[in-house]
């Protein structure tokens, strides 16, 4: 049988553009509005970096002069939520060609981070290594055509380019998304490239392809999830290559909640389908994950936090599945579906945490609905889903 795919029903090319290309015309103007002094192999002044993850607070920038298929001024978007302070530390320890670790919980837009400055720095956030137990030295340094070096021995030609090397060779950053989940001998392949700013080949010896010699912009970007099970600790020697900067969660509870409605906004799109939570079902959301992440209420009451992060990432997925939901299955209330959604994100790491979630539901929970809180005392009445 064969099957005709259409224009309309072939599906998408893909389903997440890198930062690079999604915020193309942002970058572009960047590129022309701010043409001071950039450190070399830069795409864009460490101003405008700073100004494309943070946004220009709503403000329209202007071009110094007219530029074909660019806007005359452009208000450019917050694509990160947090302190602009830790954005410019960051900015400024790749501009001196430094190793940059962003450590924190899960869920704190460590790599979204990593990608944006990947983007705005070198044009490109595609040259990543994603660390696992698996990870291995070649992921670091190079590896081999198997056919080549069969047919020719060790050239240049058989070489494989790690992610590394690449960056290396091309002066740009190169990232590394969880870098204690690789073993230390791996990680400590990055010593001597983050010292030297070089890669010897040693079955290249007594040719120019010998040793490989960063260019100028090239350093790396890593991320750290301290609290996952099975991490390695990094040695001594790797961390003092590095400078460490922590992402924490949004502080800002307005903050949060728009960025989870724009997030939730987008991915149910992706889906094929439009948003239709109300706010007050994503206000409710943004409570409870607030609530359990700090250990006590909004209105100060105490609250036994569950083992499991309660991340803004964990936060966006229950709202975006709420939203496929209303979407594709409706029927009823959506908020009627909350309990079960918080209830498979608390039981992921310890079965105990489903005691305190029920916790939460007899303490806050109940004292809202007693408040006389329409939509917390619907919460309140669906505590038998919990179970």
């Amino acid at each position: 049988m064969t099957v005709t795919v259409t224009e309309e029903s072939a599906p998408a090319a893909r389903q997440v553009l890198p930062a690079e290309e999604r915020h193309a015309a942002e970058l572009a103007f960047l590129a022309a509005q701010d043409p001071g002094p950039r450190p070399p192999g830069w795409a864009l002044t460490p101003r405008a970096v700073v100004t494309f993850v943070c946004g220009s607070d709503g403000a329209e920038l202007a071009l110094p002069k007219r530029r074909a298929g660019l806007p005359a001024k452009l208000a450019v978007a917050p694509k990160f939520v947090g302190e602009r302070a830790l954005v410019e530390r960051c900015v400024v320890t790749l501009a001196g060609e430094r190793g940059l670790l962003l450590t924190g919980e899960p869920g704190t837009a460590k790599s979204m981070l990593s990608e944006l400055l990947a983007a705005a720095v070198s044009g490109t956030s595609a040259l990543t290594v994603q660390g696992t137990a698996g990870t291995t030295e070649d992921a670091f340094r190079y590896g081999w055509n198997y056919a080549l070096l069969l047919a020719q021995g060790p050239t240049s030609q058989a070489l494989v380019d790690s992610p590394v090397l690449a960056a290396m060779r091309t002066g740009r950053v190169v990232r590394v998304e969880e870098i204690t989940r690789c073993l230390p001998e791996v990680q400590d392949a990055l010593v001597s490239i983050l010292s030297d700013r070089r890669l010897s080949v040693p079955e290249l010896t007594a040719t120019e392809d010998a040793v490989v010699s960063a260019a100028p912009g090239f350093t790396v970007i890593a991320t750290a999830n301290l609290r996952d099970r099975g991490v390695s600790e990094m040695s001594a020697a790797l961390k003092r290559r590095f400078n460490f900067e922590t992402v924490a969660p949004i502080a800002d509870a307005d903050a949060e909640a728009t960025l989870i409605r724009r997030q939730a906004v987008a991915a149910v799109q992706r889906a094929g389908a439009a948003f239709g939570v109300d706010d007050a079902v994503l206000d409710a959301l943004v409570t409870v994950f607030r609530d359990l992440r700090s250990g006590r209420s909004a209105e100060g009451w105490d609250v036994e936090r569950p083992g499991t992060v309660m991340s803004t990432a964990e936060a966006v997925q229950v709202a975006a599945s709420l939203g496929v939901a209303a979407a594709y299955l409706p029927g009823g209330d959506v908020l009627d579906l909350l309990p079960g959604h918080l209830l498979g994100v608390v039981r992921k790491d310890d079965p105990a945490d489903h005691g305190r979630l029920l916790g939460y539901w007899d303490g806050p929970v109940r004292r809202r609905a007693e408040d006389g809180s329409a939509m917390w005392r619907r919460l309140w009445d669906l505590r038998g889903s919990l179970r």
